[in-house]
């Protein structure tokens, strides 16, 4: 069954596995994040604040250069 938004899952980075694409990301404990966007630019979001929404379409957290914590991906 495929769900039609509105929920939420943890996010543990990684430089192998993807996200499905996800609306936001939701940053608990502050640092940097470095993703792959959906339309696959590598970036990195420096000195992220904890509280923060990203709205960005995100496919990959990247372990490597990610300091940040408690992150969400929402859909």
């Amino acid at each position: 069954m495929r769900r039609l938004g509105g929920y939420a899952k943890e996010v543990t980075p990684s430089d192998t596995a993807t996200l499905d694409q996800c609306a936001t990301i939701y940053v608990g404990g502050a640092g940097n994040i470095a993703v792959t966007t959906a339309d696959g630019d590598e970036v990195t979001f420096v000195g992220v604040l904890k509280g923060t929404i990203l709205p960005v379409l995100i496919l990959q957290v990247k372990a490597t250069g990610t300091t940040a914590t408690n992150m969400l991906a929402t859909y």
